[in-house]
């Protein structure tokens, strides 16, 4: 049986936060003798913190925030843990305790190994050194011997892609080239414990699948422990074999990942009746023909949430520049991070023709089939050679079961029903 990597017992957080008090605010009148007292009376408390060994905190009125509370869950040597929760749950305070950035309030945590960390684009970099002399630098940060470091380093370039500006100091790099030599120093370095956050997003599409093919290939043929942060819930599913969803500074959920995800997915906020997407920047080259201003469920449907084999049908509202006069679009659906089902007009053989100013299509899908649980609804629009992106994944939606899918058992199912199709039997 596999030992533990990581170990976390009873671990809380929390912080000092400081607010100033309204009555004290600077729009109010204040006498010279109340400015002394306020000040003679923050001097001391900050000189009793100081005496104390406690944070010192700016303020009027102090106030103890719970970053994290009460956390407890272990993970094996070559698990790969995806950490998933919403913005404010506690996932980066967690992972910058375990890379003994910060210490925690109470609990403890058992490291089984040497711990690389990837929290945010050049952690550990020193800006004025070049790529070549930040690889050494950072790789003695990670506790790793000078001939460790030259054995790996041209793996580390190779992979960072960087060889062309390996002698120039890091602080000319673009954030994705930043990111790029981070992750490879920490990926290539041989840590047991690996510890990465949000920074893949930073990347192209085609580093972060070299990213993740990393990860996948250092834990499962290397046997070391992946702790993955992203909120990115495709990556997740591709990546991680288990989950832990936090929410509020506590663990409320630990299982297999597709549990994870579906219950991360359900607790997400609803989606207002109306979304506008008026405030999505596209592209300079888009923003001349058209773009897209809000959208909404078709008045058969209420809100965005339909039984299985009913009609689901979606009103677009976009704004079209004079001189164009047509458009194309493309609406795929998503469930869990993957994409199953996409339609275009383009396939429909439909010519979708605009006036210039404000045009509503409605787009309605006839017995969507799409088996109950939670989807999101890209939308992507076209005026010219390719597609827009409005968001990947812009409007969360939710197919509920109905009595035709309890009829076919499809509560327990996942996807699509691909209607067109035969089967008999051959033999």
């Amino acid at each position: 049986m596999a030992e533990d990597a990581i170990t976390i017992e009873n671990l809380s957080k929390s912080y000092l936060i400081g607010h100033r008090n309204a009555s004290s605010g600077s729009f109010k009148y204040k006498a010279l003798r109340d400015v002394i007292n306020q000040e003679v009376r923050n001097f001391a408390r900050k000189a009793s913190d100081v005496f104390r060994g406690r944070q010192i905190v700016q303020g009027d009125e102090i106030e103890e925030f719970h970053a994290l509370t009460d956390v407890s869950f272990s993970v094996k040597q070559g698990e790969v843990l995806g950490v998933v929760g919403r913005n404010g749950a506690g996932k980066s305070t967690l992972l910058k305790i375990l890379s003994r950035i910060t210490e925690p309030t109470k609990g403890r945590i058992v490291l089984n190994g040497r711990v690389a960390s990837l929290l945010e684009v050049g952690t550990g970099f020193h800006p004025e050194l070049t790529g070549r002399e930040n690889i050494f630098l950072n790789g003695a940060v990670l506790g790793m011997a000078h001939n460790e470091i030259r054995r790996k380093f041209d793996e580390i370039v190779a992979f960072a892609e960087v060889e062309k500006f390996l002698d120039t100091p890091v602080k000319h790099y673009s954030s994705g080239m930043y990111v790029r030599l981070a992750f490879a120093v920490a990926a290539h370095l041989e840590p047991e414990i690996l510890i990465v956050d949000e920074v893949l997003a930073v990347g192209d599409a085609e580093f972060q699948k070299k990213c993740l093919g990393k990860m996948d290939e250092v834990s499962r043929s290397g046997g070391r422990t992946v702790l993955f942060v992203s909120h990115n819930m495709e990556t997740v599913l591709k990546l991680c074999t288990r989950g832990v969803l936090f929410e509020q500074g506590r663990v409320r959920q630990i299982g297999d990942t597709r549990s994870i995800v579906s219950a991360y997915m359900s607790s997400r906020p609803s989606m207002p009746t109306v979304v506008d997407l008026s405030k999505v920047t596209p592209s300079a080259e888009f923003a001349k023909k058209a773009r897209l201003l809000s959208v909404k469920p078709s008045p058969s449907m209420n809100d965005w949430s339909v039984p299985y084999g009913k009609d689901f049908s979606v009103e677009l509202s976009i704004e079209a520049a004079p001189a164009t006069a047509k458009i194309d679009m493309a609406l795929d659906f998503k469930t869990r991070g993957f994409e199953v089902a996409t339609w275009m007009n383009r396939c429909s053989h439909t010519e979708l023709s605009v006036r210039p100013g404000i045009n509503t299509f409605r787009v309605t899908f006839e017995g969507l089939r799409l088996l109950p649980g939670q989807y999101f609804l890209g939308i992507n629009l076209g005026a010219g050679r390719g597609f827009e992106s409005y968001m990947p994944e812009a409007i969360p939606f939710e197919i509920v079961t109905s009595p035709e899918a309890a009829e076919i058992g499809a509560e327990h199912l996942g996807g699509a029903v691909m209607a067109m199709a035969t089967a008999q039997r051959i033999d």
